[in-house]
């Protein structure tokens, strides 16, 4: 099993950054890949960005792209969102997603939530 602990969501500014942590707990975190997912209220829950078990691959939503980037830190069993140049459309909540083989693992989320 794989526990996950979202942080770092606030609000800001229109133009402003934020940095999301997700701590992984549990099944070796160097064995799978991980993504963040976000839901703003009335839509489904959609792809933001990912990253391979390995950190050598890494993949955005077109919405994010050039903007937001995700890493991961093995030692600290952690994974970063990184997001810049926000918009008041990327307020929502975010999730954090672990993606073992037949299984999927959820954070609680944490809001972001951007004013114009």
């Amino acid at each position: 099993q794989v526990q996950l602990v979202e942080s770092g969501g606030g609000l800001v500014q229109a133009g402003g950054s934020l940095r999301l942590s997700c701590a992984a707990s549990g099944r070796t975190f160097s064995s799978y890949g991980m993504n963040w997912f976000r839901q703003a209220p009335g839509q489904e829950r959609e792809f933001v960005a990912g990253i391979s078990w390995s950190g050598g691959i890494t993949s955005y939503a077109d919405s994010v792209k050039g903007r937001f980037t995700i890493s991961r830190d093995y030692a600290k069993k952690t994974v970063y969102l990184q997001m810049n140049s926000l918009k008041p459309e990327d307020t929502a909540v975010y999730y954090c997603n672990a993606r073992v083989p037949g299984t999927d693992y959820w954070g609680q989320g944490t809001q972001v939530t951007v004013s114009s």
